[in-house]
């Protein structure tokens, strides 16, 4: 559910209104990356927050953690590091953790969405897939999203640190241009996908290239915990240059 304006615990001295971000921001609830539909200080705080940490579940359960209870907690518990069983990303802020199981969960991981779907591409989400990753060319590690077919399987893992790597420039617009548009302030892609039809030729070569890059641009839409039409598009006017 959507408010215009909210108040929360993390920044009790202001009201925090509803708005859609051009812009990437870090989110101080769970320290993670963001863009899209987020909750800003109506004071003009510097204090952002994803809408999945801003209007939070008390608790949820998990398909891939069937015997699990998630709770919602402002911050890790205990003392030692945790990492978020989604994107195998350090928890640092808010998140969803079970007691009896131990497992943790980014609240924009939590909600990622089980199918990722525009009409022409859909994905699913599982929690281990045995094909590598067109990112990065392993196989393991994190959840991942397949395509129907089967042929195209991206790494939450990887599209995290994607992201991370190019936060520097996304956050304080680093590099030429300051007032940049905002193609120019997603990660560009060209190149991050390890597909072994690249070095082909031919209609089919470029399509199968086409549907892999859409693929990435919806994953990356979902784990910026705002998977809408808007931002996949501008990530593929990129992945087009």
């Amino acid at each position: 559910m959507k408010y215009n304006e909210i108040s929360h615990f993390s920044h009790p001295q202001h009201k925090l209104k509803f708005e859609y971000s051009e812009f990437p921001f870090k989110c101080d609830g769970c320290k993670e990356v963001g863009i899209g539909s987020c909750y800003k200080c109506a004071a003009f705080c510097d204090f952002d927050l994803h809408m999945h940490c801003a209007i939070p579940s008390p608790s949820i359960s998990h398909p891939f953690y069937t015997k699990c209870s998630f709770q919602f907690l402002a911050q890790p518990p205990g003392d030692m590091p945790r990492y978020c069983n989604a994107c195998e990303k350090d928890v640092t802020g808010f998140v969803y953790h079970c007691k009896a199981c131990g497992f943790d969960l980014h609240p924009c991981c939590a909600k990622l969405p089980m199918v990722l779907d525009d009409g022409e591409v859909k994905l699913f989400l599982h929690r281990k897939v045995s094909a590598p990753c067109h990112k990065c060319g392993r196989k393991g590690r994190s959840w991942s999203y397949r395509s129907a077919c089967k042929k195209y399987n991206l790494h939450v893992a990887c599209v995290r640190e994607m992201l991370v790597e190019n936060w520097d420039e996304l956050y304080f617009g680093r590099g030429k241009g300051s007032t940049r548009k905002l193609e120019t302030r997603i990660p560009s892609l060209k190149n991050t996908l390890q597909t072994p039809h690249q070095r082909g030729k031919g209609k089919k070569v470029k399509k199968c290239c086409e549907i892999a890059g859409l693929a990435l641009q919806f994953v990356i839409s979902a784990v910026l915990g705002d998977p809408t039409v808007l931002i996949a598009g501008v990530i593929g006017s990129l992945m087009s240059r």
